[in-house]
């Protein structure tokens, strides 16, 4: 095999560096979705997982349950769709799911 093949090699381990580090920063990444004019915030990791739901005092109404869960829901769809578009600014062909 000659150099064609000791190109496509190093090719293939410069492309599995970059993935690499890619996987790394979006991991590390955060997303931080809001609603009610942040009465509630949600932040999302870049794998998709809830790292934290902040709740103001205030937006907390013991006879306005259902208000609360809405807002939640609605900051957390703000946090995936801000992720989603993170996602879509990623070079094409390179998967976004890393586990």
């Amino acid at each position: 095999m000659g150099s064609g093949y000791s190109k496509m090699k190093k090719q293939a381990r410069a492309f599995e560096e970059q993935f690499g580090k890619m996987k790394q920063t979006m991991k590390s990444t955060e997303i931080i979705g809001i609603s009610g004019n942040g009465l509630v915030t949600v932040t999302l990791t870049g794998d998709k997982e809830v790292k934290g739901i902040k709740i103001k005092p205030e937006c907390v109404d013991p006879s306005d349950v259902e208000g609360l869960q809405d807002l939640i829901k609605a900051a957390f769809e703000d946090a995936h769709r801000k992720l989603s578009e993170n996602e879509s600014s990623m070079p094409p062909g390179m998967p976004f799911n890393f586990s």
